[in-house]
């Protein structure tokens, strides 16, 4: 990524983010999140592969659930959503990007440009957005992480989009992900993500379940044969998520994903693009989802972010909590790291936090939380004794007859033959959950 100058246009009183040090109490610096510094083997650019968000970061108006009227007012902002004032958007993404050092943003097609009168202007739109964003891109060395689709938000897609019970809405969405697949596509788009937003049900009264998914899964085989046929080499993620605004999502959690991916034949085609809030609301931890997906060799790209545990719905709040950026980067360094995926911060500043500073602030503090939980699994992981306890732990699996059984050599007469001449079974080994916890509190 090319340096950018001290002082451009929208953010002129931010400086270039440099690194510190953990000593530094200067609140635009780095603490932790040193990009050339070395761990096992890579940078900590190349491990974390930080990506901005067009939809919170610049096209947030600090709207929640209890209010979608304006909030913030950003100085760049006309009060208007014309191609104009996209144009102008971009130009605030990459200086952001720049200042930040963030290598990678991401954006659903509508976030960059406006709807037109018809699905032609609407393209058209989208055209000369992409034009400016291709240039800025080479002119900055700021890349495309991922691009998606828009498909929840347009009053059309309240029965949902590849799920719809209508017809013409399904060839309209997938008019929509053609061209939302192409433009990433000639952005260098590292990957393409869906997200089904409203795919999934209210009420099981009026849902024909087998017919939508089957639906869904045709329309993602479509994507396939477009994505071979145009030559686009990036990566299709599916992102889970349970439920909001939908009672039931059809991509509810990683397992359920899988699943679908499975039934359909879909999995050489797709990796999973987790979310932390998206887990928390599913029930789970986020190193559960990236156990899950990582397990079935499908662990592609993560949004980082965190929900606030006395809430239950997804506020997308920046992730903080050095325990939760430790059990995720042991997870990822665990599953080889990110190829094409990366560490994107799907979450938005809080309605209360409204000056344009705050958005430097908030994306500071999770790149530093993520540095941290680099170094900290790092250390982990070279330390050995984790490891170590979990492979001492499953020892009976690796000779005699926890090794036959793995290797599919006996049956369930050759192991009531074993479990008669055993006798009784000894317990286990303790779990010893206190004491790994406090192994990991002695590198935190």
């Amino acid at each position: 990524m090319k340096k950018a100058s001290q002082s451009l246009e929208f953010f002129p009183d931010v400086p270039v983010i440099p690194y510190e040090g953990p000593d530094s109490r200067n609140p635009l610096a780095f603490k932790w999140y040193n990009p050339d510094e070395i761990v096992e083997g890579k940078t900590m650019k190349e491990h974390l592969r930080f990506s901005v968000v067009y939809w919170h970061t610049i096209r947030g108006i600090g709207a929640d659930m209890f209010s979608m009227t304006r909030a913030w007012q950003r100085p760049w902002e006309d009060g208007t959503d014309s191609l104009d004032m996209a144009l102008k958007r971009a130009g605030v993404l990459f200086e952001f990007c720049q200042k930040l050092g963030a290598p990678f943003y991401a954006f659903h097609d509508r976030d960059v440009a406006p709807e037109g009168r018809t699905l032609t202007e609407t393209n058209r739109n989208l055209d000369r957005v992409v034009k400016k964003l291709k240039k800025y891109q080479e002119d900055t060395g700021v890349g495309l992480l991922w691009g998606t689709a828009c498909l929840f938000v347009h009053p059309r897609y309240m029965h949902g989009a590849a799920t719809s019970c209508n017809a013409d809405v399904f060839a309209h969405a997938a008019a929509q992900v053609k061209k939302a697949i192409e433009v990433t596509h000639e952005l260098d788009g590292a990957g393409y993500v869906f997200w089904g937003g409203r795919e999934g049900y209210s009420t099981l009264l009026n849902t024909d379940m087998k017919r939508e998914l089957d639906h869904l899964g045709a329309f993602l085989h479509m994507a396939v044969d477009w994505k071979k046929e145009l030559g686009f080499k990036g990566q299709f993620y599916i992102e889970p998520k349970p439920k909001e605004p939908t009672k039931h999502q059809y991509d509810s959690d990683a397992a359920a994903c899988l699943n679908f991916l499975r039934q359909y034949d879909l999995l050489d085609h797709l990796k999973l693009n987790l979310e932390t809030n998206h887990a928390t609301l599913a029930g789970h931890t986020m190193q559960h989802d990236l156990e899950v997906a990582g397990a079935a060799g499908a662990l592609g790209s993560i949004d980082a972010n965190t929900g606030d545990l006395l809430l239950g719905w997804d506020t997308d709040q920046f992730p903080t909590d050095i325990y939760l950026t430790t059990q995720i980067m042991l997870t990822v360094l665990k599953y080889g790291g990110f190829t094409t995926g990366g560490t994107n911060f799907d979450a938005k500043c809080r309605r209360e936090s409204f000056e344009p500073v705050d958005l430097f602030h908030a994306h500071i503090g999770g790149m530093d939380a993520f540095a941290r939980g680099l170094k900290i699994a790092a250390k982990i992981r070279a330390d050995g004794r984790l490891a170590d306890f979990v492979k001492n732990r499953y020892a009976s699996w690796d000779t005699g007859i926890g090794k036959d059984i793995e290797k599919g050599k006996v049956g369930l007469a050759e192991l009531e033959k074993h479990a008669l001449k055993l006798g009784e079974v000894k317990t286990n080994q303790s779990g010893r959950q206190e004491f790994l916890e406090n192994l990991i509190n002695e590198f935190i």
